[in-house]
């Protein structure tokens, strides 16, 4: 049986005279030469901002080179650590792959994070030297002069300005070291640093590609911010593991997505159920504009493609709805992945029926992230996916229901936390298997269901267990509901019972077009919004919402937001944070 990987056997044992892995699976280095050696031509990154520039495989090296060999100027040496902090760009990933070049730890950090705390996790890591953008360059005091190395031309020592008369050859290292330190705080808690080794990296990128097939002539869209595993691996990694191209997005801006899609003629679309819910509901409402009676056939030819897809394989959508995806700018995609949170099956189901191959996976940083995907041939709307080859995965305690915490082994789960050993033997079982905090269960076929954090878990008064993510998941499609936080409130302060409670931000902009549609002028601000309609039809919703619901999970009090929930730089809402 043939792997996706077997590639790697051509560059073993001095076959190719480029790269000779040594261990089962190469270093990122090794990987990006390999594809260089294979696609040298190819388009590897390109941006459309501040002006167009694409690079092929071939120019990236040489980039990479020029880097990796001013870094090692600067005394960065094997293991030393090296801060990556920026907005998405051909840049940025550059940096990332200069600073394994030359035998660095690679230290990606969120952009959006203050420059003191930038600073901060920078100490933590004991990190040499930083690549940033020019907003923030001069926040940071070099650790030595010149260890400040600029993503943006407008410095002395731009990236792509680097002497390019030496260039470093790749540094030696093994599979098992160290490769980066992610700082990664999720929705609780404080950051903790996730050490990813060589091995978890290139083996997940290549592992994952066991049920999700790409190419070398995909075109991938970089819209989450890069420093995210997400991003990092399923957009990054992944495109050079096979010789795709990267188009680098400037700004989370629907119309600039869209235009960026269409410009790029991007077919792999990467990204989380807020983005992909409102790129439904944007189609649905214009189809919906064109009237009652045209909306109804277009529904019903939904519905029939979506039985011949499911039932045969055939993807008669593409044509059917060709139109309405060329203008939602959506033709040329030819795969779209949700990942970073659960995803209404609604929208898993329409994508598809439309005709894209719509899919979704599941992941966490400490698993390099990937270790569930749903194949596009065999796909569950229900599901997060199928494990993934070599990932050993098993319910722990499973409840009645086949619900229990997911923990997991494989080449692609992490070292441990940096310099943190408590933390890293509490996620692991006595037989090594990686807790995930994460409640699901799995069915025959290995595909796994997922319920809800562990952390997030609400035990009513009758004893029974309540997801909020699985409740949360019947209010995505709701134009009226801009955020929704469910979780648990003591009902019974004497027996210490809890019941269930949601925290709903709405969306003001539709509530202000809709009055104005009335006749009234609405407004789209705290202060003009009608936040006594709002209420009524936001308590309306959850009724409705409460009739599908089994009677221990149903919603028992509402409180509606004047100002939205504090949310991680992948759109999740910090729960700790709300009360």
């Amino acid at each position: 049986m043939s792997h996706p990987w077997d590639f790697l056997d051509n560059y073993r044992n001095g076959k190719s005279g480029v790269v000779d892995i040594r261990g089962e699976w190469p270093t990122l280095p090794e990987l990006f030469d390999i594809t260089v050696d294979r696609f040298s031509a190819r388009r590897a990154f390109t941006a459309f901002e501040p002006e167009e520039m694409t690079l092929t495989y071939t120019e990236v090296q040489r980039r990479v080179r020029a880097a990796a060999r001013y870094l090692q100027g600067l005394g960065v040496k094997p293991g030393d650590r090296v801060a990556v902090t920026g907005k998405n760009s051909p840049e940025w990933a550059t940096a990332y792959i200069a600073v394994l070049y030359a035998g660095g730890v690679v230290v990606p950090i969120d952009y959006q994070l203050q420059s003191r705390d930038i600073s901060g996790l920078m100490g933590r890591a004991g990190v040499k030297a930083i690549f940033v953008d020019t907003e923030k360059y001069d926040d940071f005091d070099a650790p030595s002069k010149g260890a400040r190395i600029s993503l943006a031309p407008d410095r002395e020592n731009y990236i792509y300005n680097l002497p390019q008369d030496q260039l470093a050859d790749r540094a030696t290292r093994e599979e098992d070291d160290l490769a980066a330190i992610l700082f990664t705080s999720g929705t609780t808690g404080s950051a903790k640093g996730v050490m990813l080794t060589h091995k978890n990296i290139t083996s997940d990128a290549l592992l994952a590609q066991g049920n999700l097939y790409i190419r070398h002539d995909d075109i991938f869209y970089a819209l989450l911010p890069l420093h995210h595993s997400y991003t990092m691996l399923a957009v990054f990694i992944e495109s050079i593991s096979v010789g795709a191209e990267i188009v680098f997005a400037k700004r989370m801006v629907v119309k600039q997505i869209l235009a960026d899609l269409k410009r790029g003629q991007v077919t792999m679309l990467l990204g989380i159920p807020m983005l992909f819910n409102k790129l439904l509901k944007g189609i649905l409402r214009g189809i919906r504009e064109k009237g009652p009676f045209v909306y109804g056939i277009m529904r019903t030819l939904m519905a029939i493609s979506g039985v011949i897809k499911h039932a045969t394989g055939k993807n008669v959508g593409k044509k059917l709805f060709g139109s309405v995806l060329e203008k939602a700018s959506l033709d040329t995609i030819r795969i779209c992945i949700s990942g970073g949170g659960p995803l209404a099956p609604a929208t898993f189901r329409k994508f598809n029926q439309l005709g894209i191959d719509f899919v979704q996976g599941y992941g966490l940083t400490e698993t390099s992230p990937i270790i569930c995907l749903n194949p596009v041939e065999h796909y569950k709307e229900e599901s997060v996916g199928k494990v993934i080859p070599q990932t050993d995965m098993k319910i722990f305690e499973p409840d009645e229901r086949g619900v229990g915490e997911i923990v997991v082994k494989g080449p692609m789960v992490m070292k441990g936390y940096y310099d943190d050993e408590e933390s890293t033997a509490e996620v692991f079982t006595e037989d090594g298997y990686f807790r995930t905090g994460d409640m699901g269960r799995l069915d025959n076929e290995n595909y796994l269901y997922l319920t809800g954090r562990k952390k997030s878990l609400i035990v009513t008064a009758g004893g029974k267990n309540v997801y909020p993510e699985e409740i949360e998941d019947h209010f995505q499609l709701y134009d009226e509901i801009e955020q929704i936080m469910v979780k648990g409130f003591i009902s019974n302060e004497e027996l210490r019972e809890e019941d269930v409670e949601a925290y709903i931000y709405p969306d003001l902009e539709y509530f202000a077009s809709k009055a104005q549609g009335e006749g009234g002028d609405g407004g789209s601000t705290v202060e003009t919004a009608d936040w006594d309609a709002i209420e009524a039809r936001l308590q309306e919703i959850v009724d409705e919402v409460n009739k599908d619901l089994m009677p221990y999970q149903r919603i028992k009090r509402i409180s509606v937001l004047r100002q939205p929930m504090e949310m991680t730089t992948t759109k999740k809402i910090k729960r700790h944070k709300v009360s």
